[in-house]
């Protein structure tokens, strides 16, 4: 006889005297199982290879009498992130989902069985005892193990990636709770599992302190950007400049510069007068000399406040229908592809050429223009610097600048200001979503500086904002090393490497009665003795 034979029979022999009568095929194939494991080379001394069905019980489900009050625990109530219950209901039976009936106690393990590729997992603490989680995770009970061992084997990689392949389903991607309970994991003895738990707990707490630390930078380089745009526009940003500069500036003001750009859309258009919105132009620079601009703020002397119609070329709605789209063809800027100054080229949607001449009829957006989204979500702005075809989709607007006299990067500037952006909601309408009224947009105001300090303006913004982009991406780079370093300390953890040292001082613990072998004949004698019944289901 083998020594992997004297194993089952070892095994076999010691849950036999606790019932053998109840021993089913099922609960065999387990013991065989952990036997079977003993031939797998490279395993830590007193380890074996188990299933987590192997060492769980099965989850028991009650439906809620409709007048008790419990605490439900959804898919969107874990912090993915965290790996813990943040947002649970409380619920009165009667207005329980159908899905709310796994019972689930301290020390349960919850893993959500849709997009297991998220890894929504959580440690059921003392305050969810007794409470109810969603059929749609899978109910980790461990039996006679430490549940923050198993807990870390279901945050590592191995297990993301292994139940990931197992989803099935188009509409509701969803893994199977047979497809947790049949994964396999090296589990060692209980006193060693304690161990390794303590240690992940302890290495954990540190990993966790510096991804706290990393998750905090972003928000300062936010608040550092939002204050450089706010000195940028208040000319702030610029006051050492102006005063080392002021022989430049005699006479350039931005009085100066809205005169100058009445002038020059004057000669635009005589020399475009068949352009379709020749006659609102004129209109506009008619109406000009009536126009008063009320101060809004503080500006340096040398500043001035416009209204943007007065500062820019033409100010162009969409066409506003829904584009009918199509697989191919020239692109269609919706407001989702506008963020934070920038487009986003991701999840476009394309037109034909005969829908692009009909939407662009009023004129066709060019490379300089200035993209601006009125709803959903209202005043992100972005400039067009390809020479390739686009279409202003539902929401948008186009400002094309007078680029000579007022900069296309600096009224981007103006309109980023967090300022202006606060200033401007009042003028917000909708009791549902806000959006803004196409001519309310139209006598926004801003502020004007001469050319030459739009220029230095923007010259100190992008630098500024250089600098923090790298800071950003040495942060991301930063995160990356140390969600890896996580990962790399769970593999150790599961390759018995974290606690080589305490298994060399502590043989006996490790070994015979106190193997990890032992211990799935005792598991499995104990989900023997706690059998539930079967016919009808549990109830509190």
């Amino acid at each position: 006889m083998t020594q992997g034979n004297k194993n089952v029979g070892w095994v076999s022999d010691s849950v036999t005297q606790q019932n053998r009568s109840q021993t089913t095929d099922q609960e065999a194939n387990v013991l065989g199982y952990a036997a079977l494991s003993q031939s797998k080379s490279g395993l830590p001394k007193g380890w074996v290879y188990a299933r987590i069905g192997d060492v769980a019980a099965k989850t028991v489900q009650r439906v809620p009498h409709e007048k008790d009050e419990f605490i439900y625990v959804d898919i969107g109530s874990i912090d993915r992130n965290l790996k813990i219950i943040s947002e649970p209901q409380t619920l009165l039976g009667k207005d329980a989902p159908s899905r709310a009936r796994k019972i689930i106690n301290t020390g349960d393990i919850l893993v959500s069985l849709t997009r297991p590729n998220l890894n929504a997992v959580a440690l059921i603490e003392q305050e969810f005892d007794n409470q109810i989680a969603s059929t749609g995770f899978e109910v980790i009970k461990p039996i006679l193990v430490d549940s923050r061992y198993i807990f870390a084997i279901v945050r590592s990689n191995e297990f993301i990636d292994a139940i990931s392949k197992k989803v099935q389903g188009a509409l509701y991607p969803a893994a199977k709770s047979d497809d947790v309970r049949q994964y396999e994991f090296l589990l060692p003895p209980l006193a060693e599992q304690h161990q390794i738990a303590a240690k992940l707990d302890e290495l954990m707490a540190q990993v966790d302190s510096i991804k706290t630390r990393l998750d905090t930078i972003p928000k300062i380089l936010k608040r550092f950007r939002q204050s450089v745009l706010a000195a940028a526009v208040s000319g702030k940003l610029t006051e050492d400049w102006r005063e080392e500069n002021f022989d430049l500036l005699n006479g350039k003001s931005g009085r100066f510069v809205i005169e100058r750009i009445q002038e020059k859309k004057l000669a635009w258009t005589l020399e475009n007068n068949q352009h379709n919105e020749v006659s609102r132009i004129r209109k506009r620079i008619k109406s000009f000399s009536e126009k008063v601009n009320n101060k809004l703020s503080t500006l340096p002397e040398s500043w001035a406040w416009a209204n943007l119609e007065d500062l820019v070329l033409m100010v162009v709605d969409c066409h506003n229908k829904t584009a009918p789209y199509q697989i191919e063809g020239i692109a269609l800027v919706r407001t989702s592809n506008i963020r934070d100054g920038r487009f986003i080229w991701d999840d476009l949607r394309y037109v034909s050429e005969e829908t692009y001449d009909y939407w662009s009829r009023r004129c066709k957006p060019e490379r300089g223009d200035v993209i601006f989204t009125r709803e959903a979500p209202m005043g992100e702005a972005a400039i067009i610097t390809e020479e390739s075809k686009i279409c202003l989709g539902q929401r948008t607007m186009l400002f094309r600048p007078m680029e000579d006299e007022f900069s296309a990067k600096f009224l981007l500037i103006a309109l980023m200001d967090p300022i202006f952006r606060k200033r401007s909601e009042s003028i917000a309408v909708g009791t549902g979503v806000k959006h803004y009224r196409v001519g309310d947009v139209s006598e926004l105001g801003f502020p004007v500086p001469s050319v030459e300090e739009q220029t230095e303006i923007v010259r100190r913004v992008e630098q500024l904002f250089t600098y923090a982009d790298q800071i950003e991406q040495r942060v991301k780079d930063a995160q990356a090393r140390v969600n890896h370093l996580t990962q790399s300390i769970l593999a150790k953890a599961f390759r018995g490497e974290l606690t080589a040292d305490w298994r060399a001082q502590n043989p006996d613990l490790i070994s015979g009665e106190n193997s990890a072998e032992a211990l799935l004949a005792k598991i499995q004698a104990q989900r023997l003795k706690e059998k539930p019944k079967t016919g009808r289901k549990a109830r509190a």
